[in-house]
């Protein structure tokens, strides 16, 4: 079966899964942002096959996720780093993180316990909030149609 592509299409997050959209190029993505930079380092973090690491890591750098960075040392030896387009990710792989220790726990092990480097405390939940910071559910929105009709029954009741 030949995957689907949506580079072209006209939702942006169609668009965002055809870069990053697969789960192992989200796990990658996670393992650059705890600071693995190495290919061997990413293959023993996430346990994934070479060829598979090879693809994902080729397609996060084509996409601009990921830069290829030669580090020259003892020869050609290169490091995988965030972009900024990539640190961009970071409330999304959060937020993934935290809907995931809600619906999806690891039956022993702990929820994430992200701490502000800063301060310590800990990191309030990724919420989606209107322009004076309150927060907003699915509930709270409409799309409004490009034909300036207002759309209000367009989201789930």
């Amino acid at each position: 079966m030949v995957k689907k592509r949506f580079d072209d299409a006209s939702c942006s997050v169609a668009r965002a899964l055809d870069e990053v959209g697969d789960w192992w190029s989200l796990l990658v993505v996670l393992q650059a942002m705890y600071g693995t930079r190495r290919f061997v380092d990413f293959q023993q973090q996430l346990g994934i096959a070479r060829n598979i690491l090879c693809d994902r890591l080729g397609r996060l750098v084509e996409h601009g996720v990921l830069e290829k960075v030669d580090v020259g040392e003892h020869g050609s030896r290169f490091e995988y780093r965030l972009t900024r387009k990539g640190r961009d990710l970071f409330p999304v792989v959060i937020a993934l993180r935290q809907w995931g220790d809600k619906w999806n726990p690891a039956p022993d092990a702990p929820h994430l316990d992200l701490r502000d480097r800063r301060t310590g405390r800990p990191v309030r939940l990724v919420q989606v909030e209107d322009a004076d910071g309150n927060p907003l559910s699915v509930r709270d929105v409409f799309l409004p149609d490009v034909q300036g009709r207002d759309e209000r029954t367009a989201t789930t009741r």
